[in-house]
C-alpha cells in the first residue's frame, strides 16, 4: 500500500443497498488496516471550501499583534487564535511550526448537555470570517455523520448509535498555517508524529503535499488525495471505543524541501468530538477471546482533558 484508499460517499447514500454494503465494507477494512481513507462526494461545495481558503488566507495575513488579541487565556487554545510552536506532538519539546485558529460547536437551545462549550471567538477585522467558518464546521459535522453511521454497521450496532454523541459534540475545526521556513528548524517539524484524540478527523488540505502515514510495517507513506477528496482517519477516542479494531494511525506533516521553504501550508482540520459525557468504554463487539479489552473505562471529556495537557494547550 503506497497511498491511502478512496472511498464514495455517495455509494453509502445510494438506494441500492449492495452499494450502500460495498461502502461499509471498504471503509471499515480500510480503518482496520491503515486508519485513514480518502473520501469523495462528501457535501462540502467548491464554492463553500474557495470561500473558506480566502477567509482564513486572510486572517492569518492580519498584523501578529491583531491576532494576537485573539488568543484567549483559560480555554486551553479551544476557542480563538493560537500562536506559532505553542502546540507540540506528545511526548516532544519542539513546538509545530505552526498557527492555528478553533471554532467550536454552537449547540441547539434544546441539546441537554452536561457541560458549556466557550463561545466562538468573532474576528472583527473580517465580516465573512465566523459565518464562512461555521457554514463550513456544519458540512464537515454532517458528512462525518454519515461515516460514523457506516462504522456503525460495520462494527455491528445500530446505524444511528453516534449520532446522538456527535450531534451538539464538542467538535472543532482548525484551520492550520504553516508559515514559510525563515531558517534551519532543529529537530522542528510542521507537525510531529502523533495520533488524533477524537473519534474520526476530516481534514481539508491535504492535497498540498506534506501529509506523512504510518503503515503497521513502520514504513511512511504519502497521504495524497485528490483535490475534490476530503482525508478521514480513525482518532485514539474511536480505536480505545473499538477496543483496537479500528485503528488511530500515527501521522505527521513533514517539513518540505528546502527550495520550498518559501512557500507557506494550509490546511483545515475538523475533529469530531462527542459530547462529554460519552462512555469510551471498550464495545462488546470488539472484545473477543483474542482480543480481550485493552482500555480503562473511561469518559470522553476525561480523556480530552488528559491529552491537551501531554500536547501542551493546558497545564496540570
Amino acid at each position: 500500500m503506497n497511498n491511502i484508499p478512496s472511498v464514495d460517499l455517495a455509494d453509502f447514500l445510494s438506494d441500492d443497498f449492495s452499494k450502500k454494503q460495498k461502502f461499509v465494507s471498504e471503509i471499515g477494512k480500510a480503518y482496520e488496516k491503515i486508519g485513514f481513507v480518502a473520501l469523495k462526494n462528501h457535501f462540502l461545495s467548491d464554492k463553500l471550501v474557495n470561500n473558506l481558503y480566502q477567509e482564513i488566507k486572510s486572517f492569518f495575513a492580519l498584523p501578529l499583534a491583531t491576532k494576537a488579541k485573539y488568543e484567549i487565556e483559560g480555554l486551553g487554545g479551544q476557542r480563538g487564535y493560537t500562536s506559532f510552536g505553542k502546540e507540540h506532538a506528545k511526548g516532544k519539546k519542539e513546538g509545530d511550526l505552526k498557527e492555528f485558529w478553533h471554532f467550536g460547536q454552537e449547540p441547539d437551545p434544546n441539546a441537554n448537555l452536561t457541560e458549556q462549550y466557550p463561545c466562538n471567538v468573532i474576528v472583527e477585522e473580517l465580516e465573512n470570517f465566523n459565518i464562512t467558518g461555521m457554514e463550513a464546521y456544519k458540512m464537515l459535522e454532517k458528512t462525518g455523520i454519515y461515516v460514523l453511521r457506516a462504522l456503525a454497521l460495520y462494527i455491528g450496532l445500530d446505524e444511528y448509535y453516534f449520532d446522538h454523541w456527535v450531534s451538539n459534540g464538542n467538535s472543532i475545526l482548525r484551520p492550520i498555517h504553516y508559515p514559510p521556513i525563515q531558517k534551519e528548524p532543529k529537530g522542528a517539524v510542521r507537525a510531529g508524529a502523533h495520533g488524533d484524540i477524537n473519534l474520526i478527523t476530516l481534514l481539508m488540505g491535504a492535497s498540498t503535499g506534506g501529509l506523512q502515514v504510518q503503515r503497521k510495517d513502520g514504513e511512511w507513506i504519502d497521504a495524497i488525495p485528490q483535490e475534490d477528496e476530503l482525508v478521514i482517519n480513525v482518532g485514539d477516542m474511536l480505536e480505545r471505543h473499538t477496543n483496537n479494531k479500528l485503528r488511530s494511525t500515527i501521522h505527521r506533516v513533514i517539513n518540505p524541501p528546502k527550495e520550498e521553504w518559501d512557500k507557506p501550508r494550509y490546511s483545515i482540520p475538523f475533529f469530531m468530538h462527542p459530547r462529554s459525557d460519552m462512555k469510551l468504554n471498550c464495545l462488546e463487539e470488539c472484545i473477543t477471546k483474542d482480543n480481550p479489552k485493552q482500555y480503562e473505562d473511561i469518559t470522553a471529556g476525561d480523556f480530552l482533558h488528559q491529552r491537551l495537557i501531554e500536547i501542551g494547550l493546558i497545564k496540570k
